[in-house]
């Protein structure tokens, strides 16, 4: 069906009156774009809470928005606390080995953290027990591709950098690395917590398309000290410094939160991204939306991934990318023999990427077994990995690993040492 009558302030009009009215038949409560923003605004007590009190699940930064605190959330195996807790420089604490030289930094969102997991549950603790060496841990849960890769250079600068980097990516960092403030699109989650502690999400550095020039462009974090934070508090600011978030917009509208979409800056975007897009098709609207916001997402992951290749070559490191999407990909394999996330795949292969796939483990593993899909994954997920999650991947993992560090683990050395040296392993002994 088309509507030729329509300009573009009356399709505007007649999509929001259709998505307010009926979804599918069934009645929405969507708000406008300026609505939901105002509606989920945080509280005075939750920052409040955010930088002040202890046992607070992320702590403020000044550059990053966040990274990762100490806490103990009730979110573990059989109703369980786990125990994270991080060292000086905004790691997970490490235990195995951690005295001997690291050589492998992991980077990335909360597959990498390992949430949901006391610290000593993590792949990269179950990793360093085989290996004999430590493996860090920078992983922050909620970030996306750009802030992981920003948290990379920080990291990498100081006097914990490290030869060899992991960087994983799960399926929504893509998305998250456009976002100014993803806080606004983690409104459900958030509500579900007790004030303050597990805050996360606040204005942060993010990457987004200038449609003017169909180039991306950086910005930095515009809330960088703790009594800048306050305005996230004012609802008519807030809504002033994200009315023109396209990225915020299609994700709230692809998720059905949202009446409202900006359909010219969307049709700029999808003619910067070179996609042909009829937005007065109405039938198929929501898989436009949802097809433009992945090629916007990936498009960033593209840019974002050539600038790493291109730092760990200057650098003299080894960059290993790990892809990981239980949800969205993984799944969809399994079922269907399809993944969404081709575009990224394709993009690894073209520019000779170092990469791991941990999605097609998972399909190779699940034919094993005579289980339902969900059955499957109640042995390894509680959301994130459990325990035996974490330890499923570290040694999915392993052979990769070892191939690629040079020269190779103590466990693997295959020299001529004397085997009954164990100097630096023996505790209490140097």
């Amino acid at each position: 069906m088309e509507y030729k009558w329509l300009n573009k302030r009356g399709f505007s009009f007649f999509i929001m009156v259709f998505f307010a009215v009926s979804v599918k038949g069934q009645t929405t409560k969507r708000l406008t774009f300026e609505e939901y923003i105002k509606s989920a605004v945080p509280s005075k007590t939750e920052l409040d809470v955010f930088l002040n009190k202890p046992g607070v699940w992320s702590k403020f930064d000044s550059d990053l928005g966040y990274v990762l605190g100490n806490s103990l959330p009730l979110e573990g195996i059989d109703t369980s606390c786990t125990i994270s807790t991080t060292q000086a420089d905004g790691a997970r604490t490490m235990f195995m080995y951690k005295e001997k030289a690291c050589r492998i930094n992991t980077y990335g969102d909360s597959f990498t953290q390992c949430q949901q997991v006391s610290d000593g549950e993590t792949w990269q603790e179950y990793l360093a027990a085989h290996l004999g060496e430590p493996v860090r841990n920078y992983g922050v849960g909620g970030y996306g591709v750009y802030q992981a890769y920003l948290r990379l250079l920080k990291e990498e600068s100081g006097k914990n950098g490290a030869k060899y980097l992991v960087f994983y990516m799960w399926g929504g960092d893509h998305t998250r690395s456009l976002l100014r403030c993803r806080y606004i699109a983690a409104k459900d989650w958030n509500s579900k917590n007790e004030p303050g502690m597990k805050f996360h999400g606040n204005f942060w550095p993010n990457i987004e398309i200038d449609l003017n020039t169909g180039q991306f462009i950086e910005n930095k974090n515009p809330l960088n000290t703790p009594q800048l934070l306050y305005k996230m508090t004012n609802p008519e600011w807030m809504y002033q410094h994200l009315k023109d978030d396209l990225a915020l917009q299609l994700l709230l509208f692809r998720n059905k939160k949202i009446t409202d979409l900006d359909f010219e800056k969307a049709e700029k975007l999808s003619k910067c991204l070179k996609m042909n897009i009829d937005f007065k098709d109405t039938a198929n609207l929501e898989n436009s939306i949802i097809n433009l916001l992945d090629r916007y997402s990936f498009a960033a992951s593209e840019y974002i991934l050539g600038k790493l290749k291109i730092y760990a070559e200057k650098n003299d490191k080894k960059l290993l990318v790990v892809l990981f999407d239980p949800y969205r990909v993984t799944n969809s394999l399994i079922e269907k023999g399809t993944r969404y996330d081709d575009e990224i795949v394709d993009f690894l292969k073209k520019e000779n990427f170092n990469y791991f796939d941990m999605n097609l483990v998972h399909v190779a593993d699940y034919k094993r077994y005579n289980l339902t899909l969900d059955d499957y994954y109640k042995i390894y997920f509680l959301g994130h990995y459990n325990p035996t999650g974490n330890h499923f991947f570290a040694f999915s993992i392993r052979k990769k690993i070892v191939e690629w560090l040079d020269p190779k683990p103590i466990t693997y050395d295959r020299s001529d040492k004397k085997w009954v040296d164990f100097k630096g392993y023996l505790h209490g002994v140097k």
